[in-house]
């Protein structure tokens, strides 16, 4: 059971990073997948999810920037971040949750039951 990130990186305030996560045994196709992050001294936090059906819920703090999606066919959910700002230097994780319906909003850490490993995103001011 493995979630996989990638697509981090460094770029300047303003730019733009998408990252991926994957679910190479299809695992959680029927899961909500959900990004989190975690910066220095900081509690991790939730970022967006999107549900099995295809709900999407948002941070206040990204909304408008960033866009999540997945792909049911490449079992994978990105996150398209654009117009980043130095706030959202983080280690990124993509999360599954199971049992939550296709449509629930879940947006705590003890709602996940599954981790990806974490991309590092840093955004030079």
């Amino acid at each position: 059971v493995q979630l996989q990130a990638s697509g981090g990186g460094l770029v300047q305030a303003g730019g733009s990073l998408r990252l991926s996560c994957v679910d190479p045994g299809r695992t959680f196709s029927s899961y909500a997948l959900g990004w989190f992050r975690q910066a220095p001294g900081k509690e991790r936090e939730f970022v967006a999810t999107v549900t099995s059906g295809g709900r999407v819920y948002y941070a206040d703090s990204v909304k408008g920037r960033f866009t999540a999606s997945r792909d049911g066919a490449k079992n994978t959910v990105s996150l398209q971040m654009n117009s980043l700002e130095p706030e959202d230097t983080a280690v990124y994780y993509c999360a599954a949750a199971r049992n939550q319906g296709s449509l629930r909003i879940v947006t705590s850490l003890s709602g996940y039951n599954y981790w990806g490993q974490g991309t590092q995103v840093t955004v030079s001011s």
